[in-house]
């Protein structure tokens, strides 16, 4: 399991590099964007999968998620819509915030994530008809290949791209400003896949790496006790025999 996940996780760092232009490529566009104020209506996408046995990994977005509808330093409407990627982050936010949870997707990203599926997933919420303003990403972000941390990606809707200084400077019909709000957000969604999945790799190769280690030290110790009970009763019947041919 840990040289599977080890070749997986190559792999994943690999996508996880191409896909970071796209990310980075959104951070340039959103740069000089109206700032974030109080009255936006904000959508959460959590960004998981449907796969287990990878310690924390999807707890972690879910528990980011919760503080961020909860945070009273930068407050959020507490019926804020909720749409999750992935059956794991699912499972939990649907136990801690049931009424928040407007959509969820699952078969995303068994394999590497692709940008079709990211369009996909963008389709789909903006034909939700659900209302917002900014959509806020919660993914996890690749630090190391041992460590990961949640971090979030804003991008913002049609109006709010009409109205940034970059935008206002060109004539432009209302279909291309939609289709372009709709290709960033797919851009930001699979930069967020290929990196959480990068992040999900890891982490289960570093699941199966102590749990091998488990093995090991187990497997160490019941052999230690076979071999003491195996001694143990080798002695008794030596002690056995000796009293006998005593005894005779």
């Amino acid at each position: 399991m840990k040289m599977i996940a080890s070749t997986k996780l190559a792999k994943a760092q690999r996508a996880m590099q191409t896909g970071k232009v796209y990310g980075i490529a959104n951070s340039e566009v959103f740069k000089n964007t109206p700032a974030e104020n109080d009255t936006d209506k904000k959508l959460f996408v959590v960004i998981s999968s449907d796969k287990g046995l990878c310690g924390g990994i999807h707890s972690s977005v879910s528990k980011a998620t919760r503080r961020a509808i909860a945070s009273t330093e930068n407050p959020v409407d507490p019926d804020s819509p909720v749409m999750v990627i992935g059956d794991k982050s699912k499972s939990q936010l649907s136990r801690a915030i049931p009424k928040n949870l407007a959509m969820t997707f699952n078969q995303i990203g068994r394999d590497i994530p692709t940008f079709a599926d990211a369009a996909g997933v963008a389709d789909l919420i903006v034909k939700s008809g659900v209302k917002y303003d900014r959509v806020i990403i919660v993914y996890n972000r690749f630090v190391s290949a041992l460590s990961f941390e949640a971090a979030t990606m804003q991008v913002l809707n049609a109006s709010a791209l009409k109205e940034s200084p970059g935008f206002k400077a060109y004539e432009m019909e209302d279909d291309v400003t939609k289709d372009f709000a709709e290709f960033t957000l797919a851009n930001a969604i699979y930069a967020a896949l290929v990196e959480g999945h990068a992040c999900e790799q890891s982490s289960r190769r570093n699941a199966m790496d102590s749990a091998s280690k488990n093995a090991t030290d187990m497997i160490s110790r019941l052999q230690m006790q076979y071999n003491r009970g195996r001694q143990a009763a080798i002695t008794n019947e030596l002690v056995d025999i000796i009293t006998g041919a005593s005894a005779l």
